[in-house]
């Protein structure tokens, strides 16, 4: 009986693996290189051209923008990139590796953090979960891990800061820290790490706070050193005044979620999210209900005996509900997966492991057996339908690849360095950003003031003459 179980576990891993190697190969070389990786990809490039720690401007009056509070993605994602691509390698190959990386930084924490909590079985569940979300449906996604964005390696460094937690405080706040440098929306998990630390903490009552309080300060410290660099390298750069309006930039687009749009409610939020598991919505809603009976049946069975899993599980709750919350109740954010998924891919599959270690718990009482089986062999169904379909799906090429978008730039990229061109407008903003950043010019918007006298890029038909055609797109005059 033992053995069955091994190979079973064994060719659930492989197919695991198979599924992880697929998605991250189209992720890294397939799929399209789009706007929002184009705009990033555009401040390492800045970077090692000397021009600093720059963007584009494409959104923010598209000229060189130090600082530039609209990437979202922060430093601890475009300084490695920057210094991947120093090596001469293919700009989006090797600016993707970086991302690619920190996934399988975060995978390797969620199987050790699966490990704690459950043993192997947990830690295939907790593996499986990033497998099974899927964020490429909506109209500004996470395509793939290799997309040059900063909420996996948010999440990742996340997952590593509850992974030496226990031991290592001050390591976990700066983990914690360059998240935040990684993706500003990782400020959301600091309740979950506060409730992490207070129950590390000695002792009951008011002892216990004081000591939360006394042993909180260190990875206090740590946790804000990344962002005091880099806010102080923009000090430095823009000086007093110049700093202020820096950091009513970044406010204002913090506050602003980055895209205005139409109000939207909890129940579409709630609805978007349970469609983003390439599952009906019925069985995504049932794997999670199930999966926090049994978390509450283990703890149940356990009382008095499980602080140790509940170091994990009880901040992971507090983080889940701080990524989902905010973005469910923020009505003027859009119905994007994007927004939250820092904590969907850091927390839920923590959750998931504690199903697994609930279900084995329940498993020791004879009353529970069939019920703790039946639950925790939906949640383990519904995830594996939902990574086996996300696999699948990897493996049908879209229309538009990053290979056919190459063929597609070539001769624009030839006529940008035969005639020195520097700047390129894109037009309208969306499909025409990429392959300006792929031309190797600088990419404004064509409606911006600094633009009025640049060609244009564009997909459509050119109003004006036509420079250079590349048949998906064309370089056209300046009007």
């Amino acid at each position: 009986m033992i053995r069955a179980r091994s190979v079973v576990f064994w060719v659930l891993a492989a197919a695991l693996l198979v599924g992880h190697v697929l998605v991250a190969w189209q992720s890294l070389t397939v799929w399209r290189f789009w706007e929002d990786e184009a705009l990033n990809l555009t401040v390492p490039r800045n970077l090692l051209a000397g021009l600093g720690y720059a963007s584009d401007g494409a959104l923010s009056g598209s000229t060189i923008t130090l600082f530039d509070a609209r990437i979202s993605t922060g430093p601890a994602v475009l300084l490695p990139v920057a210094a991947v691509l120093a090596t001469g390698i293919d700009p989006i190959i090797g600016a993707r590796l970086v991302p690619l990386a920190y996934w399988a930084l975060l995978l390797a924490g969620l199987w050790v953090l699966g490990r704690r909590i459950g043993g192997r079985w947990a830690a295939l569940v907790a593996v499986a979960v990033p497998l099974a979300f899927t964020t490429s449906a909506t109209v500004s996604p996470i395509q793939g891990p290799a997309d040059l964005l900063g909420e996996i390696p948010a999440a990742a460094l996340l997952v590593w800061a509850l992974v030496v937690l226990p031991r290592r405080a001050w390591l976990a706040g700066l983990l914690v820290g360059l998240a935040v440098q990684a993706k500003l929306i990782a400020l959301l998990a600091l309740p979950a790490f506060a409730v992490a630390l207070f129950l590390l903490a000695p002792g009951t009552g008011w002892p216990r706070v004081g000591s939360w309080v006394r042993r909180s300060w260190a990875p206090l410290v740590f946790l804000a050193l990344p962002t005091f660099l880099f806010e102080l390298a923009a000090l430095i750069t823009f000086g007093f005044n110049g700093f202020i309006d820096h950091l009513r930039a970044l406010l204002g687009f913090v506050r602003s979620g980055g895209q205005p749009g139409e109000p939207t409610t909890v129940v579409q939020k709630i609805t978007t999210l349970a469609e983003s598991w390439s599952v009906p919505v019925w069985v995504a809603l049932v794997v999670a209900a199930l999966s926090v009976i049994l978390i509450i049946g283990g703890l149940w069975v356990s009382r008095g005996s499980s602080s140790e899993v509940l170091v994990y599980l009880v901040p992971a709750a507090v983080g889940a509900l701080a990524f989902v919350g905010w973005w469910a109740t923020a009505s003027h954010l859009p119905l994007w997966v994007r927004h939250p998924a820092p904590g969907v891919f850091a927390f839920f599959p923590i959750l998931a492991a504690g199903a697994v270690w609930g279900a084995q718990r329940m498993l020791r009482r004879p009353a529970l057996r069939v019920v703790s089986v039946v639950a925790v062999g939906v949640v383990v169904l519904g995830l594996g339908a939902g990574a086996a379909a996300h696999s699948f799906a990897a493996t049908k090429p879209p229309w538009l690849t990053l290979e056919t978008q190459r063929a597609a730039v070539a001769p624009l990229k030839e006529w940008v360095e035969e005639n020195d061109v520097e700047w390129l407008a894109a037009e309208p903003w969306g499909a025409a950003v990429a392959p300006v950043v792929m031309t190797g010019a600088h990419v404004g918007l064509f409606n911006a003031v600094a633009m009025a006298d640049v060609p244009r890029l564009t997909g459509a038909e050119c109003a004006t003459e036509v420079l250079v055609d590349g048949g998906l797109y064309r370089i056209c005059a300046a009007p």
